[in-house]
């Protein structure tokens, strides 16, 4: 990425105002006195216009950072491809990159991990395919193994439903889509833990709003009453909407809302 590019375009000024005031801040100047006496340098770029700038160079220069490496990390472990290359290269935020790392980040065992040890991922793609002519107690019963602990058909089950769900909560486009539904619709609810007890928080103990309507200094509030334990957070969000992701990119239009119930797919959406 070209970050000097990428500032310009964003504060739509000159380029050579950008590499100036880059410069300076490079050098170690502050962003007050690059203001007040170096605006002959910078062509009177004023202190808002300076502040975006360093915040932005800062950012921008962490972003790129973490695809490297991201880039290292995949490379090493030798599953990188050129489309994954493309993609990270192309991301423009760091949650973006985290969500392309994710499949391939060292993490803790989980009961997908178990699960596939167990040899019950081809179970699990079986499932994922959704094929009306496949019964998926019969192709479960090839994978009871006692020995593995799978002793009977819905231990086979689990275990794939355990996988199919990691393995949509790791995928970077469901994410992002259901990142941007919730960002959109979802909704933030804070409850006392206590209604008895008198705190400077008590305007948050029965509190609800809009995500995309919620102001910074109020999100500030209740993540404060949520540190000090007044209070539980949570982010509600009305799951029929995000449906259409999942029928597009994962399940049939006919069996969507059906193997949905029956398999009990989580996606997560934290973060």
């Amino acid at each position: 990425m070209d970050i000097i590019s990428k500032i310009t375009e964003e504060l739509k000024v000159k380029k050579w105002q950008v590499e100036a005031a880059v410069k300076l801040i490079d050098e170690g100047n502050t962003i007050p006195f690059i203001a007040r006496y170096r605006k002959p340098v910078t062509g009177e770029l004023n202190d808002e216009q300076l502040r975006f700038l360093d915040e932005r160079l800062k950012y921008l220069r962490n972003l790129e950072e973490k695809k490297q490496t991201v880039i290292d990390s995949i490379t090493e472990q030798g599953k990188m491809t050129d489309e994954l290359l493309e993609k990270i290269n192309a991301a423009d935020t760091i949650v973006s990159v985290d969500d392309l790392y994710r499949p391939y980040r060292p993490k803790r065992r989980t009961r997908a991990t178990d699960a596939k040890e167990k040899g019950l991922e081809p179970l699990a793609n079986i499932i994922s395919l959704q094929q009306p002519n496949v019964i998926i107690e019969e192709e479960a019963k090839q994978f009871i193994n006692a020995d593995l602990g799978v002793e009977k058909i819905e231990d086979a089950i689990a275990g794939a439903k355990d996988i199919i769900a990691e393995n949509i909560s790791e995928n970077a486009e469901y994410r992002t889509a259901i990142r941007n539904i919730v960002s959109k619709q979802g909704v933030l609810v804070s409850e006392a833990k206590d209604k008895e007890t008198s705190t400077v928080y008590d305007n948050y103990y029965e509190y609800s709003e809009s995500v995309a309507k919620i102001p910074g200094h109020r999100i500030l509030a209740v993540n404060r009453e949520k540190k000090k334990r007044f209070s539980l957070l949570k982010l509600n969000r009305r799951m029929i909407s995000l449906f259409p992701v999942w029928k597009r990119q994962l399940l049939s239009e006919i069996q969507m809302l059906r193997n949905i119930l029956k398999m009990q797919l989580v996606i997560v959406t934290r973060d």
